[in-house]
């Protein structure tokens, strides 16, 4: 009988990491000096918040996207907390909202102006009073609107609803006791049914978090774990940890049977945690360890063997910790599909590391961005209280598209790279400007060719830029507003120099093409 090896057809097989060049990193950054195993690093399409070193209380930055380069030693902090900032997390439906949690047992929610920080910011938005020891852990709900949880050092996890006028709130929704030890990572599942906690006693709990009840418990003994993740809708549960010879390790979970994990794969000997990302669109799941300067990546599937190893993103610099960009924040004309941003302590460096998927056309990549998960939220508050449970509202990543959910969409603070529908009043408008100048909008409803739905599809992208819209941007009034704008014509501009460059190198190898064809039939 003739061995024939494995071969696994994959899009994915040939991914790399590319890091950013310096002029596009944050430089001079104070990150923390905390000894806590937290990402200390939040990211989204506009801001970067990192917890930083702070006299006299807790702080953090938070860096417009586009600011790259050497931070202004005196940059403005966001600072009210009376200890060390232990953990910062982005809204996902609001760009401009933030929650942090600290050493001295509050968390806090702070509203972050559109335009620069020019002095710190001392008042905060909320303030949520309930924890007696310092407070570890803020997670965001993943489909509810102003639903936050919180872990705590007195072992309880506090479900706050933010939707009331209260500026300081002492009472939470509900709190959940089943924990014995300090909590150490928290992750739902895809519409925040469930929660998966770990625990200091290494346990693994999946927990309905309404209720407040455990519903299944791992005690399995070989692998005590310390970071959890659900899998997408895979059903199953990725935690990282130790083995009993101290080998850092991951296992991967029934979500229905914690009692034997289905595959335990031991990694190395170090010391760092780990901490696990999985990407729901790509069934990727990368492992960064703190203290290590690799990234290594992985694809899932529901099929033994479950984990298959792709390749490692190989760097000299450690990492203190790690910020990701959501999936509606990233470059798909360079067909990346995820982005970290690495904490470098010992050079005070930020540096974004781009995962890309080599390929060599230029279009929209539709077989590696599916429809994804948006800004928008599919529940308000009292609606998943009440035991309602839904899934997330989807968009696409296509450049111009629009939500994909046919549910309509709850009154939100508007956000740049979101497309609201048409109005009848804007359809009116429309109507007349194209009586005026003889365009045709393309949100009226006609049936066009194809080719004119994909011209105007091409105007339609030439209106953004950077992802604003340049009709409902106004001139700029301020000097801050100014400076925006002056740094957005700057990426801009370098954009287009880059487009530019590979133009010439393409029209350069036409003019041998021809040039070689020419001197071949010459000979002939």
């Amino acid at each position: 009988m003739s061995w024939h090896p494995q071969y696994r057809s994959s899009k994915f097989r040939h991914v790399f990491g590319k890091p950013a060049s310096k002029e596009n990193c944050y430089d001079s950054v104070p990150i923390t000096r905390s000894v806590h195993d937290n990402h200390f690093c939040a990211v989204n399409p506009h801001f970067i918040a990192v917890v930083t070193e702070c006299a006299g209380g807790g702080a953090f930055l938070v860096i417009p996207l586009h600011q790259t380069g050497k931070l202004d030693p005196h940059y403005p902090k966001v600072c009210g907390h009376r200890g060390n900032v232990l953990d910062v997390k982005w809204n996902p439906f609001d760009d401009f909202e933030i929650a942090s949690c600290s050493e001295d047992a509050t968390i806090k929610i702070w509203s972050i102006p559109n335009q620069l920080l020019t002095k710190n910011l001392t008042t905060c938005k909320k303030e949520l009073v309930g924890h007696v020891r310092r407070v570890g852990l803020v997670e965001w709900h993943p489909t509810a609107a102003n639903i936050l949880f919180s872990a705590g050092y007195d072992y309880k996890v506090m479900i706050w609803n933010l939707d009331t006028k209260e500026s300081v709130i002492t009472s939470p929704v509900r709190t959940i006791t089943c924990h014995q030890d300090v909590i150490l990572s928290m992750s739902f599942n895809t519409n925040g049914s469930l929660l998966a906690t770990t625990c200091k006693d290494r346990k693994i709990r999946v927990i309905d978090p309404r209720a407040g009840t455990v519903l299944r418990e791992a005690s399995y003994k070989g692998h005590r774990a310390s970071k959890v993740l659900f899998l997408g809708n895979l059903k199953k549960l990725m935690s990282t940890g130790t083995s009993r010879w101290n080998n850092r390790q991951v296992a991967l979970w029934d979500q229905d049977d914690l009692s034997v994990p289905l595959m335990e794969e031991d990694l190395d000997g170090s010391s760092g945690v780990l901490f696990p990302f999985y990407d729901t669109d790509t069934s990727m799941l990368y492992l960064v360890g703190k203290g290590d300067g690799n990234i290594r990546y992985y694809e899932v599937s529901t099929n033994k063997p479950h984990l298959s190893y792709l390749t490692e993103y190989r760097s000299y610099n450690p990492q203190k910790g790690i910020g990701v960009m959501p999936k509606r924040g990233l470059d798909v004309s360079s067909c990346e599909i995820f982005r970290f941003y690495k904490l470098i302590t010992t050079k005070s460096l930020i540096e974004p590391i781009s995962m890309i998927v080599p390929r060599r056309s230029e279009s929209y990549q539709e077989d590696i961005y599916p429809p994804t998960a948006g800004a928008q939220p599919s529940l308000m508050a009292q609606e998943w209280l009440s035991g309602m449970n839904r899934e997330p509202i989807l968009v696409s990543l296509r450049p111009g598209s629009e939500l994909l959910s046919p549910r309509p969409l709850p009154e939100e603070k508007p956000v740049f790279n979101s497309v609201a529908p048409a109005s009848p009043r804007l359809l009116n408008q429309a109507e007349k400007l194209a009586a005026e100048d003889g365009w045709r909008p393309s949100s009226l409803p006609e049936k066009t060719p194809r080719w004119a739905g994909e011209h105007r599809l091409e105007e339609k992208r030439s209106w953004l830029t950077n992802g604003f819209d340049v009709f409902e941007c106004p001139p700029p009034k301020t000097e801050n507003e100014l400076l925006q704008m002056y740094y957005r014509q700057q990426e801009e501009i370098r954009r287009l120099r880059e487009l530019l460059t590979q133009r010439e190198v393409q029209a350069k190898q036409l003019e041998l093409e021809i040039k070689n064809l020419r001197m071949g039939s010459e000979q002939l």
